[in-house]
């Protein structure tokens, strides 16, 4: 059968009386199966882009629009190739007639997107974005702060717990599979035993290995301790393997598990975590674009997903809050998004022209963030900055990773980044690299600490600066060194701080025999039946007694001021070290 030509004539003749041609279109020999084809293609091609970009299908999904526009591509193409136009373009009139459809399908959908952008922008919407995350700017460092707990301080970044975690690779020789794993990549910052730590799962070798030993699964995960550097390799049990893992290829690839069970769904990224029994877990936030279509990302849940057997279950953020069961979450929201959350407040507080006109009130987080332990949560930190400001913050910002409980402390010193710079400088000869700075409360002095790696990511020496009066620079081989170094040089600016060298040195020597030398605190609430006070070393401290116990709880004055105001018969909760002594040094004290 030969092309079909379509003469599309008509209107007034033209010269000569004439009718005048408006167009004409050349169908290919058996177009209408050609175009089926191409249809069939557009399906098996998108099932195929749909195994691999999984999109939600949901409109607030771009992905989705991503997907579709991915499918018409397909059935354009294929159709452009099977009707020969490539070859013959007489018959790109064929293919541009039967475009029409998916055109203005396209067209459409990207009016539709242009709208929702704009409506759902910072330009109309800042109020909304402003409003996204509330933050309590009335805290004090001092007052809200803990003193540093040398005995749980995290001396480790990713880099360092890398190197670290690879060398637990040959406990794998107890198994017979030395060599057929690797370390990934990706590290997760939980609080583990009251510890912090950060973990990572083991990951196939290469796609022979892979194939090797899919069917099982991955036989452990890595738990490296951020206080004794030391990483372990914890091998579950044969036959509970962890078959579900972000380094699978196909179907237990934990992105395309949890796609499948719920393909409408916006999705985060899927982190590792490990219950208190030491259980395996993928945590996937649930999220959701609260202003308008496109903008304001939240988290509204998470999805817990068993490593081992693929099982899923859901929570709503207000169960991860409430229930006790889940206190171990420790990052429901990542760090990227509390970050775009706290600048969409500081930003935009006052308006949107005011974020660009005037500035008035404007802050931005730094370039960097870090994780700080807080009764037993993991918190986001980051320093702030005024609008404009290149080296100093104006204070920092710390986001509990599981409840979105945000506050500012108000605070002028060093950036970060310029804080690590001066302590790489301390020690230009050796061309050690500074960890992110850490911030600590070290006798109400709030102070950065970091540690300093060499070239081959291990730890060999400590560093602290001043925040406010960040000229206050030092340096030690270990940490009681170091903070000894601090306080004579702190000392030297007119700052007097007390800060017990020998308890420090005590929990150094602790961690290297290897004894645990984490505190376990508790609290205890009851009414006070004794109080008395005295005065050590120009401080004052108070000492209270709770019904039915013969403990007293000692509080310094200077650290929480409401014992001052506190009497007989007043109900306290307490939060202090376990101990079975008869004086114990408490944390927090609060009236009830």
């Amino acid at each position: 059968m030969d092309p079909i030509k379509v003469d599309f004539t008509g209107g007034q003749g033209g010269e000569n009386g004439k009718k005048k041609s408006k167009a004409v279109i050349l169908y290919p020999k058996n177009a209408a199966v050609k175009n089926i084809i191409a249809v069939i293609l557009a399906l098996v091609g998108g099932a195929v882009a749909y195994y691999f970009m999984l999109p939600a299908f949901n409109i607030k999904a771009m992905e989705m629009y991503e997907f579709f526009a991915v499918v018409i591509g397909i059935y354009v193409a294929a159709l452009y190739v099977l009707s020969g136009a490539f070859k013959e373009p007489e018959y790109i009139g064929y293919v541009k007639k039967m475009s029409i459809v998916p055109a203005v399908i396209a067209v459409v959908a990207a009016v539709f997107i242009g709208i929702a952008f704009a409506a759902s922008s910072v330009f109309f919407r800042a109020d909304s974005y402003s409003k996204i995350i509330t933050v309590d700017e009335s805290k004090s460092f001092a007052s809200d702060i803990q003193e540093v707990d040398f005995s749980a301080v995290p001396v480790l970044d990713d880099a360092a717990a890398a190197t670290l975690a690879k060398r637990t690779l040959g406990d794998l020789a107890s198994i017979g599979k030395v060599s057929q794993f690797e370390v990934a990549t990706e590290f997760t910052q939980i609080n583990y035993g009251n510890k912090p730590v950060k973990l990572t799962t083991l990951m196939y070798g290469d796609v022979f290995k892979w194939l090797k030993n899919t069917s099982a699964g991955l036989p452990g995960y890595i738990v490296v301790d951020m206080v004794t550097q030391k990483a372990e390799l914890v091998m579950l049990e044969e036959g509970k393997y962890m078959r579900y893992s972000s380094h699978e290829y196909f179907n237990r690839n934990v992105a395309r598990h949890l796609r499948f069970n719920y393909p409408t769904y916006l999705l985060g990224t899927a982190t590792f975590e490990i219950n208190e029994a030491g259980n395996p877990y993928w945590v996937c936030p649930v999220l959701d674009k609260t202003i308008g279509i496109f903008g304001g990302t939240d988290v509204i849940g998470t999805i817990l997903m068993d490593a081992v057997t693929g099982e899923c279950k859901e929570y709503t953020i207000d169960e991860i809050k409430t229930d006790s069961s889940l206190q171990w979450l420790d990052g429901i929201y990542s760090p990227a998004l509390l970050v775009e959350q706290y600048n969409y407040y500081g930003r935009y507080a006052n308006g949107f022209w005011n974020s660009i006109i005037g500035q008035t009130g404007v802050k931005n987080a730094t370039e960097g963030s870090n994780y700080l332990a807080i009764n037993d949560d993991v918190y986001l930190y980051t320093g702030v900055t005024s609008a404009g400001s290149d080296e100093a913050i104006i204070g920092f910002v710390l986001v509990n990773m599981r409840t979105k409980e945000a506050n500012f402390y108000e605070i002028s010193g060093a950036k970060e980044y310029s804080a690590a710079n001066s302590a790489q400088g301390a020690v230009q000869n050796y061309k050690y690299k500074a960890t992110f700075p850490l911030l600590l409360n070290i006798n109400g002095q709030p102070t950065y600490f970091m540690s300093l790696k060499d070239d081959a990511s291990l730890v060999k020496m400590y560093a602290m600066v001043n925040v406010e009066q960040y000229q206050v620079v030092v340096t030690g081989t270990t940490i009681a060194e170091c903070t000894e170094n601090y306080i004579a040089k702190l000392k030297e600016n007119g700052i007097n701080i007390k800060v017990d060298i020998e308890d420090i040195e005590d929990i150094e020597n602790d961690i290297q025999n290897g004894e645990d030398v984490t505190d376990e605190t508790e609290t205890v609430e009851g009414e006070i039946t004794d109080i008395r006070t005295a005065v050590i070393g120009g401080d004052s401290y108070y000492y209270v007694r709770l019904k039915g116990s013969k403990v007293y709880y000692c509080v310094k004055a200077g650290d929480n001021e409401t014992v001052v105001i506190l009497n007989k018969g007043d109900k306290v909760k307490i939060t202090a070290e376990k101990s079975d002594k008869q004086i114990i040094d408490a944390e927090k004290i609060t009236a009830e």
